[in-house]
């Protein structure tokens, strides 16, 4: 039953995220004087719905996210309030909604995550005698400020430094201590599992006022969304498996047992427990939105990102493609998105399997 309820969760929760990200679309789109044809909160057969303006809004079965079909979108539409007919700029400013709105919620995520816990300073607080780090100098209270040249502001950022780069290589470590700073260059030592590490530990939480937590809040969404781009810049350039990509529902199972991690972490204190989960799940919204962001930016045909470049080119060249070759171009694109997911579903099952 538990298992189940965290599945409930993760569910609700990402269908909040895809619902926000389409409410940008919506909200743009009436902002332009674009019909909108229906607004759906979920998926599937609808439970209940209305009409309002000419616009049908609906609650549907499975609360995986939604969608906005706006008049004209996908064929030419000879309307004033048809998507096919508004500037380049205004149909652009409707399709970049979506992505913008996922890092808007990304941030207001933060705001609250950072105001109740504080902030994780990349401050080194434990280190074994033996490591490469400490050997080449890194000490107990040094504040890191950089790795390989990479700026970082928070201790995660640079553990994703550490797990993605598993060459073996030299690194060079600057940190800040009294008020001097430090190059310091080491060789990460391979454990027995094959994993390259630093041998230091850090990550202290810091409160701080008002305006801090507004700025950390930024830097945590800075640190979301690079965290995606050097995932993808590793998986394109072979240092990440496919078998790293995960899906719906790698990222319900992964909620699954992050949750049941909150609860076992606060010995039974039911409190507590409740504190842990909701704090979670904040993390894991930031997360998710976040990748929904910058994934839905990327290039690609039947993303907001493909569709942006195309609306780009038209603006820059004054010449526009036809609705039908555009929507040729994303059914393509989104057959090609289904079969990826398709095989992601596959993997993500496999794995739970092998659980």
């Amino acid at each position: 039953m538990s298992t189940l309820i965290n599945v409930i969760i993760g569910l609700i929760m990402f269908g909040f995220i895809i619902f926000f990200h389409e409410l940008g679309h919506f909200l743009l789109a009436k902002k332009n004087g674009i019909g909108v044809i229906e607004f759906a909160v979920g998926m599937g057969p609808a439970l209940y719905s209305f009409t309002k303006n000419d616009t049908k809004y609906s609650l549907r079965l499975i609360p995986m996210g939604g969608y906005c079909m706006m008049l004209g979108e996908d064929e030419a539409v000879a309307e004033e309030n048809s998507f096919s007919e508004k500037s380049v700029w205004a149909r652009l400013s409707v399709v970049l909604a979506g992505p913008i709105f996922n890092f808007i919620l990304a941030f207001v995520f933060s705001l609250i995550l950072i105001g109740i816990c504080g902030y994780d300073r990349s401050v080194v607080s434990t280190f074994s005698e033996t490591s490469p780090a400490h050997k080449a100098g890194v000490m107990e209270g040094d504040l890191i400020t950089a790795y390989n040249g990479h700026k970082v502001y928070n201790y995660r950022e640079l553990l994703v430094y550490t797990q993605l780069n598993q060459t073996g290589d030299d690194i060079t470590l600057s940190v800040e201590r009294d008020g001097k700073n430090y190059d310091i260059t080491f060789t990460p030592e391979k454990n027995e599992s094959g994993v390259y590490l630093m041998g230091i530990g850090g990550g202290a939480r810091e409160r701080k006022d008002a305006w801090n937590v507004i700025k950390f809040s930024f830097l945590e969404l800075r640190y979301q969304v690079k965290t995606v781009y050097l995932s993808l810049k590793y998986l394109i350039t072979g240092k990440l498996g496919f078998k790293n990509l995960s899906g719906p529902v790698g990222i319900v199972s992964m909620i699954n047992d992050t949750i049941n991690e909150a609860k076992d972490s606060a010995n039974g204190d039911t409190s507590v427990a409740v504190i842990n989960v909701i704090l979670n799940i904040i993390n894991f919204s930031i997360l998710i939105s976040a990748n929904l962001g910058v994934m839905n930016l990327l290039p690609l045909p039947a993303l907001d990102g493909g569709r942006s470049f195309l609306l780009l080119i038209e603006g820059i060249f004054k010449k526009r493609m036809s609705v039908k070759k555009e929507a040729l171009i994303n059914t393509i694109g989104f057959m090609l998105l289904i079969g990826l997911m398709v095989v992601v579903l596959f993997q993500d099952i496999m794995k739970l399997m092998i659980k």
